[in-house]
């Protein structure tokens, strides 16, 4: 595959196939196209749509976004998961209202500044926004690329992602940016997809290296598999007399950071002890949940709820501390991790919700 050959029978399929009524497709300005690419990493288009459409309800420009409460940032993100891009949305919100008086930036090197934001997001975010020229290299690229020049090994190693990146940039046209790196996402998204591309339909069929060498899924060729560890956790359902639950925020990075979590109690640790350490109280009853595995990039985290029932009114919470005890079945705006709240909802039968503003 030559690489002048590759933007016009791409651009020819996406006139015809490709997706132009996605939300953030609709009026494209650069806050509206960045808040999508964020949400669209590591997620699927049918996961994120609901999701957009609650955050751009609520925060409809980088300005509210940025005088929001990070709390409620992390409510509408929550279930959507890897909420370091919440929390990098936030923080890149404050300071494109610090640093560039409330509008997004135009100069792709002051993009790639703000937290969240590589090369990839900000090349994608400038030419589907603005039409500059930009290649891109999100996951859809990388295969379409690999595969269009049969480029061996794993994209995360170094050596194979700058040959990625030069491809990338030989293949952008000089105009029609825009057009080109949806056309190339959209390509990817629903025929070059990584099993079973639909090759017969292919615009790009013609010279695709793999297919010629009759092993289009041979490439990329996948990450190198590793065992990953196990980790366990914890988390204590603790009920007061009124029926309220001991909430806490989890510490700002790590696991669910900034997210409001139940806490947690060490393996080793005697749960009566903890409610006396803690509260002051000790429990009338602890009751065992079911167990159930939640899988990280990094490590498979083994959670254990246990249900915990107070005999008496807590003395105080410790420490001075921002947790607090809530009732579940008064709206408030809280970021929860999902599995935290399956744990609430399946005890409960419901979750805090964001109140309704008038």
């Amino acid at each position: 595959m030559e690489t002048d050959r590759i933007a016009g029978p791409l651009l020819a399929w996406f006139e015809q196939h490709g997706r132009k009524d996605l939300p953030w497709q609709r009026d494209p300005n650069p806050y509206r196209v960045w808040v999508s690419e964020i949400m669209l990493q590591q997620t699927q288009v049918a996961v994120v749509l609901p999701y957009f459409k609650r955050f751009l309800a609520r925060f409809p420009a980088v300005t509210d976004l940025a005088a929001a409460d990070l709390d409620q940032v992390l409510h509408l993100w929550s279930g959507l998961g890897y909420y370091a891009r919440a929390r990098n949305l936030h923080r890149a919100a404050g300071l494109i209202l610090a640093n560039h008086g409330g509008r997004f930036p135009h100069d792709i090197r002051q993009v790639q500044g703000l937290p969240g934001i590589g090369r990839s997001t900000a090349g994608a975010i400038l030419s589907l926004a603005l039409g500059q020229r930009h290649p891109i290299l999100d996951g859809n690229a990388k295969r379409v690329l690999a595969r269009c020049f049969a480029v061996p090994g794993w994209p995360g190693h170094g050596a194979v992602l700058r040959r990625l990146w030069e491809l990338a940039e030989a293949c952008t046209p000089r105009t029609g940016a825009r057009a080109y790196n949806q056309a190339m996402m959209d390509l990817g998204a629903t025929l070059c997809t990584r099993r079973q591309p639909g090759c017969d339909c292919c615009p790009l069929a013609h010279g695709c290296t793999a297919l010629l060498q009759d092993k289009p899924t041979a490439f990329p060729e996948p990450k190198p598999r590793t065992v990953l560890p196990v980790r366990e956790s914890r988390l204590l359902v603790v009920h007061n007399p009124a029926g309220e639950v001991l909430l806490e925020p989890r510490a700002p990075t790590g696991i669910w950071g900034g997210l409001w979590s139940l806490p947690e109690c060490g393996p080793g640790q005697d749960v009566a002890d903890w409610c006396r350490r803690r509260l002051g109280v000790v429990p009338r009853r602890v009751e065992m949940l079911p167990a159930r595995r939640h899988t990280f990039s990094h490590f498979l985290l083994d959670i254990r709820p246990l249900r915990v029932e107070l005999q008496s009114e807590p003395q105080a919470i410790a420490d001075g501390d921002r947790a607090f005890w809530c009732d579940l079945q008064q709206p408030i705006a809280l970021g929860l991790a999902a599995p935290v709240a399956r744990i609430l909802r399946e005890i409960t039968g419901t979750l805090p919700t964001l109140k309704e503003e008038s």
